[in-house]
């Protein structure tokens, strides 16, 4: 039997007040493999360490908790090649942090076209739905 790689796992799922943690932390803590559990309520963000399949902890936390959670969209903005791609923005990030474009296949285009053609082709292109209008 192939011996599973340890994995940290980061869910993005919103805790309000102790109780949401405590629900929040238990609906992991007996999970087979786990070896840890970290919540940072103020970020919305639990961290699972251990011997486990992620897709595995996200649904056992939507399942367990009835809360809407997602894997942890955000990066810190230096890790992206372009942090100022519109669709990097996103209030709700932690400070220092920016959605992770290249996840997103949809916003990854724009982050990552560097040629100047390309820049400025989609920036008047009627499938980009942040392009620029010339009136």
């Amino acid at each position: 039997m192939k011996r599973k790689q340890i994995q940290t796992v980061e869910i993005k799922v919103k805790m309000d007040c102790e109780g949401c943690e405590r629900r929040v932390k238990k609906s992991v803590e007996g999970m087979k493999g786990v070896t840890q559990v970290e919540i940072e309520p103020k970020q919305s963000k639990l961290t699972v360490k251990g011997y486990v399949d992620p897709d595995r902890v996200l649904e056992r936390v939507k399942h367990r908790t009835g809360k809407k959670a997602e894997f942890w969209p955000y990066v810190p903005y230096d890790v992206v090649p372009k942090p100022y791609a519109p669709e990097a923005y996103d209030k709700k990030a932690p400070p220092g942090y920016v959605r992770n474009v290249l996840l997103d296949p949809e916003a990854s285009q724009l982050a990552r076209d560097n040629s100047f053609e390309v820049k400025y082709t989609t920036a008047f292109s009627d499938e980009n739905p942040n392009a620029c209008t010339v009136t």
